[in-house]
């Protein structure tokens, strides 16, 4: 089995200052050892960032780009999105599938937003998902604090069955990434 892990907008102006989500830096730490581990395994690492345009995220701005304390390296693989849902009008579809992946791993910004989204994504399209239970984060929304929408959206996605591949919650650390299989 190959697995894709996908880090979703982990980018400078939802880490940093007054939109900095909760938890940021052990969330990151925690992605980071899933990045390392997907390396050492071969697996593809995709970094998705998401942009608006004429806004504090429009595409190479500052707060676009990733945050400083993620270990990304210059040639990993990059996808631009304009929506929380990581596939629709990108090519994510497209690259998991020329890369041979056939599951996902799911990490980043923001729990009801882009993570949510991205795991229905996944699953509509047959992809296996595994959500990194304490590696995606958000920010308290005046009804709920963030730890709690983050709970919630575990709940909730490992609750889902109708789609046929299922959402695995899983705490990152206890994720295992298997050696990628030797492509034909």
């Amino acid at each position: 089995m190959k697995t894709a892990l996908l880090v979703i907008d982990v980018q400078q102006l939802l880490c940093t200052g007054q939109w900095a989500c909760h938890d940021i830096d052990a969330v990151v730490d925690r992605i980071n050892a899933l990045v390392a581990r997907a390396r050492a395994a071969g697996q593809p690492v995709i970094y998705i960032q998401h942009e608006e345009p004429e806004s504090p995220l429009a595409h190479g701005t500052p707060g676009w780009q990733l945050y400083a304390r993620l270990e990304a390296k210059a040639d990993d693989i990059r996808i631009r999105k304009t929506t929380p849902d990581s596939f629709l009008r990108t090519e994510l579809d497209a690259k998991l599938k020329s890369l041979g992946a056939d599951s996902v791993v799911i990490c980043g910004l923001q729990s009801e937003y882009c993570v949510d989204s991205t795991a229905r994504g996944a699953l509509s399209r047959g992809y296996p998902v595994t959500l990194a239970a304490d590696a995606h984060s958000t920010m308290d929304n005046g009804v709920l604090k963030a730890a709690e929408i983050s709970a919630h959206h575990n709940a909730t996605l490992a609750g889902m069955s109708s789609f046929g591949p299922r959402v695995t919650v899983t705490p990152a650390a206890q994720i295992a990434l298997e050696p990628a299989p030797a492509r034909a």
